[in-house]
């Protein structure tokens, strides 16, 4: 069965633009209401994919963060190129952490992190993720559940070598986000099960923006923008967009 694999978007409608990375595992549909609502409110966004995300688990096992980081850049630097001089940064889980990274790298003129982790389980706990990222993508093809199991069980001897520098890379991050001057959103659903909730607070204490908030969301959980308080995740962050200092 052939299926209709999530792609990238690049809804330009204004002269402000927001770049919005997906998480682990996830891709630019997790974004995608965000960014018509962006579109309707006269923001542009860009949704870049990570290498080996929205495609089989069999390429995702393969990819590591030097590839996903080299993918934000791309992103960055496309929205550059079409002429957008100033760039906002919006990302769910590990596209929160990007967003931090971003923030001490490249300009940007605000910063919204969804549910983005300051710590990081254990390699066989996230791999575990990684299965049923292939279970559900496999799902999603038509297979049938002895299929999927069969084909998993396969995936299962394959180790995923990048998974120790994925929780590197977290960990870099909340080293350096002492160097993050930009305007701050933190966002946290109290019902995140993925992440450790706390990380919320360590990067709205740890960041050293002189504008910077956090909310939580009561009834959300990590996927926090597809979730029972998605709308109201978007007004407050069209209100955070529209409080920044852009000058066009």
């Amino acid at each position: 069965m052939r299926i209709n694999q999530p792609k990238p978007f690049f809804f330009e409608a204004g002269k402000r633009a927001v770049l919005l990375l997906h998480g682990f595992t996830g891709n630019s549909s997790d974004v995608r209401m965000l960014g018509r609502f962006l579109e309707k409110n006269g923001y542009t966004s860009l949704a870049p994919h990570y290498k080996g995300h929205g495609v089989p688990p069999e390429e995702l096992i393969h990819t590591g963060p030097s590839d996903w980081w080299k993918d934000v850049m791309r992103g960055y630097d496309q929205l550059k190129a079409a002429g957008y001089e100033e760039i906002a940064v919006a990302g769910l889980s590990l596209g929160g952490v990007f967003s931090l990274k971003l923030g001490y790298t490249v300009p940007v003129k605000g910063i919204v992190t969804m549910c983005a982790p300051m710590s990081m389980k254990t390699t066989e706990i996230m791999y575990e993720g990684v299965l049923k990222y292939a279970r559900d993508y496999k799902r999603y093809e038509g297979k049938d559940a002895i299929r999927i199991e069969e084909e998993v069980v396969e995936l299962q001897k394959q180790s995923m070598e990048s998974l120790p520098e994925l929780r590197n890379l977290v960990y870099d991050v909340r080293k350096h986000i002492d160097h993050v001057y930009a305007p701050l959103f933190v966002v946290q659903g109290r019902k995140d099960e993925v992440i450790d909730i706390d990380s919320a607070t360590i990067i709205h204490d740890d960041v050293e923006s002189f504008e910077k908030q956090i909310k939580w969301y009561e009834k959300s959980g990590h996927v926090i923008t597809l979730d029972q308080e998605k709308e109201q995740l978007h007004e407050d962050i069209l209100e955070f967009l529209q409080s920044l200092e852009w000058q066009v």
